[in-house]
């Protein structure tokens, strides 16, 4: 028999969010721990809010909503509340009622200097990377340093010279062409010193090799622990004037600082970080120095007591992971050109970013491990012998 469409809908609905999910979806796992940490960030919460007037939206459904925004590649805030109003997934994923729907863009505006800041986004990661600490998922030993380069909400036709002789010749072409002028550099050498941009000040001209063009941008640098490859620490710098060996033991000692009990006895790096003042500071904070060598090139301190270790062939193979935090969070979390301008809050968005993947990956290691005590047990089923009563493998620790 042929079914026929309803043309007029049932008069009443009872929807159950939480069931409308599936029990294994992959957000599950996600939700669970993230609910963790906002609920040790809850006190914090309730210090930035006044007791009396009108109920505002939670708070920690605004960081959630940041980490919806990530995990699916949502390109802007408003795009962003329009998909919340009719998406149950993430409307169960807020902890909103059905009846709520979405709210207004402009919150996110609102609330950036209370709930959504720099700080409070630094403390959110903080908090996702210690849950991870204490159930034994990271190493307090072993690190990796490397760096990227995250483009600036900027154009090179914004980037002028400071004393403002360009004025003139960029107000005539935005008189022929308002939209999208058209402005003629050809042999003008544009320096930082020299110039800037009007659009985002604090970006800077630069590139990352020889060969590559060069374009406004900041430096971002990941600390990677090296147990099973989760974020430690993301930063946004002046590639310039803070190289990126300087920001690895900059990041090392708030790492230290941050999280007591760990002490880094490993750094690994690329040939980026084989330099004689690197090597040095490594050496005089205890710390043994896995960079790659370049040919040719010595620099004390690093020599075949350290590269002919085990140790160090290990770090050399686990360093290039890093490389896969670089590629999920430019791809799919949208970090490969800031949404924001300034230092400040593209810091704050690369946190949340990074927090996300964060999440993202010890889920999955939750659910390899989990499938990996699946697969004994059916083994051990399947040969005769007596299943071992265990709920979890407990991951191993580095050497």
């Amino acid at each position: 028999m042929r079914g026929k469409p309803q043309a007029q809908p049932d008069f009443l609905t009872v929807i159950n969010l939480n069931a409308s999910v599936p029990a294994d979806h992959p957000l599950r796992a996600i939700k669970r721990h993230l609910d963790a940490v906002l609920k040790n960030l809850s006190p914090l919460f309730d210090d930035l809010y006044e007791e009396l007037g009108r109920p505002s939206i939670p708070p920690e459904q605004l960081l959630k909503a940041r980490v919806l925004t990530a995990l699916y590649t949502v390109r802007s805030e408003r795009l962003f509340c329009e998909q919340l109003g009719y998406n149950l997934l993430w409307l169960w994923f807020l902890d909103r009622e059905f009846s709520e729907g979405s709210f207004n863009h402009s919150v996110f505006a609102k609330n950036y200097e209370r709930v959504l800041s720099a700080d409070v986004a630094k403390l959110f990661f903080a908090e996702v990377y210690d849950l991870s600490r204490q159930e034994g998922w990271t190493s307090d030993d072993h690190f990796t340093a490397d760096g990227t380069l995250i483009e600036s909400w900027a154009s090179l036709k914004s980037f002028v010279r400071k004393d403002g002789a360009d004025a003139a010749k960029v107000q005539s072409a935005k008189e022929e062409d308002p939209g999208n002028p058209s402005i003629n550099f050809r042999g003008e050498k544009r320096r930082n010193d020299t110039h800037q941009s009007t659009t985002d000040p604090e970006s800077v001209l630069y590139r990352k090799a020889n060969g590559q063009e060069a374009k406004l941008c900041f430096g971002g640098h990941i600390l990677m622990e090296n147990r099973n490859g989760l974020c430690a620490d993301f930063t946004i710098h002046d590639p310039i004037a803070e190289p990126e060996p300087v920001v690895a033991l900059q990041q090392v000692s708030a790492h230290q600082q941050l999280h007591e009990g760990t002490r880094a006895k490993t750094l690994g790096g690329d040939k980026g970080y084989h330099r004689k003042a690197f090597v040095a500071e490594c050496r005089e904070q205890g710390i043994a120095p896995h960079v790659a060598c370049k040919e040719g090139i010595k620099v004390p301190g690093l020599d075949g007591r350290t590269t002919a270790q085990k140790s160090y062939r290990v770090s050399q193979r686990i360093r290039k992971r890093v490389e896969e935090i670089f590629g999920w969070m430019k791809t799919v979390g949208g970090l490969r050109r800031s949404r924001y301008r300034g230092r400040e809050r593209t810091q704050a968005w690369g946190y949340f970013v990074a927090g996300t993947y964060h999440l993202m990956r010890r889920a999955r290691l939750e659910l390899a491990s989990g499938n990996s005590v699946a697969r004994d047990r059916r083994n051990h089923l399947r040969n005769g012998a007596k299943v071992p009563n265990r709920r979890a493998r407990t991951p191993q620790r580095a050497a």
